[in-house]
């Protein structure tokens, strides 16, 4: 009996087994990765070698295959002609603001009645204009933390369409500094203040407000070691931080891996900052010869931003700022292009950036013949924009330069910008990660779109 009822219960089993036991098909394997490649007429494959004619970049997925000489042809590959363009990597700007109204006068106007929503869209907006331009990857400097970090997350999972973005939270400042809470009534300055986790005063508290932007999902620690153009207080553009509080700042974020920049305009501020052990000097406004040895001496890159006091002095000649912050960029519009001028002659490391936000998202490529006004060839602004900003963010095994392994983030225009900088004002196509953004000039949609 018990032998009848094993038996069975066997039977029943093989009834029920599942498909696979029973002789059916398994799972069908991942689909393979698309496989694309790009006929390059001239090919820039590393910003600051010669560029070679006629080559094919092999992309599968989202990276760089290899890199071949003439034009190839896969079975089954999506063929993109760019045979009458100049292929280069896609754009890094290290410097830009993603969340806020490109409108100076309109954000001050509408300020009171935006929400976190209506500057995610905004934001949403601003990374698609950028990466239309031409720019892959950009370095956010100061935005509430969770929209542009869910913005990040967002475009990384290719929901999206947008660069790559690697953010900074809000940027570290002490009371009454720049990117603190100023100006406002003493209502609204109370409500800023109980949100305030950026503003610090004194080492160990500024320890604790790096911690807090990391905890918030900050990839990158910006603080403000000087007061800056768009503060709406009287105060100038020398240095607001102690070298203790900048200290601590730069040793904790170590602490976390994360790299450091500091907004610094006055040469007090920009030298201190130098000295704590910055990554990065953003603006640079007024310098020195001490300046240049704490450069020289540390590796430090320089981030000129020439585009954002030439923006700001146009705002305050329409009214679209305050009087404090109009003298201000009067003070710094002077000064930032002799900055760059003496770094070039001193071979300071450059990487390229806007402070987009001030100035309009998506022509951050005008910064390009700025920089060559001030004494930079084109190779060189080019180089400032791909091999040294990878540099910079510590990324240069994944972007900057059109190598096997690499991104697969490309872009094209056509002519020559070693010869024409500005050519790169009107970039005809993009891909990031292996998708085709923009071709023949025209937006390309995605699944991202």
């Amino acid at each position: 009996m018990k032998l009848a009822s094993l038996l069975a219960a066997v039977a029943a089993l093989a009834l029920t087994a599942p498909a696979y036991a029973q002789g059916q098909p398994a799972a069908p394997a991942e689909q393979a990765e698309p496989v694309t490649v790009i006929h390059a007429g001239t090919l820039l494959a590393i910003p600051g070698q010669p560029p070679r004619r006629e080559a094919s970049i092999v992309i599968r997925g989202r990276r760089i295959a290899e890199v071949r000489d003439g034009y190839v042809d896969l079975p089954g590959a999506r063929i993109v002609d760019l045979r009458d363009s100049f292929v280069l990597p896609g754009l890094i700007d290290m410097h830009v603001h993603l969340v806020g109204l490109d409108d100076r006068l309109q954000a001050r106007l509408l300020a009171p009645t935006r929400d976190y929503e209506d500057e995610a869209y905004t934001a949403l907006l601003n990374a698609r204009r950028t990466l239309l331009a031409g720019f892959t990857t950009v370095r956010d400097l100061g935005a509430e933390p969770r929209t542009i970090t869910s913005l990040r997350d967002a475009i990384l999972a290719g929901q999206f369409a947008g660069p790559t973005i690697v953010a900074a939270g809000r940027g570290v400042s002490v009371s009454g500094g720049h990117g603190a809470p100023n100006g406002l009534n003493r209502d609204l300055t109370q409500v800023a203040l109980g949100r305030a986790n950026n503003v610090c005063n004194g080492a160990d508290d500024c320890r604790r407000a790096v911690r807090e932007q990391i905890s918030l999902g900050a990839d990158v620690i910006k603080f403000t070691a000087t007061g800056g153009v768009l503060s709406n207080v009287a105060g100038g553009l020398n240095r607001q931080m102690t070298l203790e509080e900048m200290r601590a700042i730069v040793e904790t974020a170590r602490t976390f891996g994360r790299r450091v920049a500091a907004h610094a305009h006055g040469v007090d501020g920009v030298n201190a900052a130098l000295e704590a052990g910055v990554d990065s000097i953003e603006h640079g406004t007024f310098t020195n010869d001490q300046s240049f040895a704490l450069y020289r001496r540390t590796g430090a890159y320089y981030v000129p931003t020439l585009m954002a006091p030439a923006a700001a002095l146009a705002d305050g000649a329409r009214g679209a700022l305050t009087p404090f912050q109009y003298q201000k960029a009067r003070e710094a519009s002077d000064n930032a292009v002799q900055s760059l001028r003496r770094a070039v002659r001193e071979g300071v490391n450059i990487a390229f950036g806007t402070d987009s936000g001030v100035s309009r998202h998506g022509d951050n490529a005008q910064e390009f013949a700025l920089m060559v006004n001030a004494g930079m060839t084109p190779a060189a602004a080019i180089r400032a924009a791909t091999v040294g900003a990878a540099t910079l963010l510590g990324r240069a095994d994944t972007i900057g330069t059109i190598q096997e392994g690499r991104d697969a983030d490309i872009i094209a225009v056509r002519g020559d910008p070693l010869e024409n900088v500005r050519l790169l004002e009107n970039v005809g196509f993009v891909m990031r990660h292996g998708r085709v953004h923009k071709l023949g000039g025209e937006r390309q949609l995605t699944d991202a779109d």
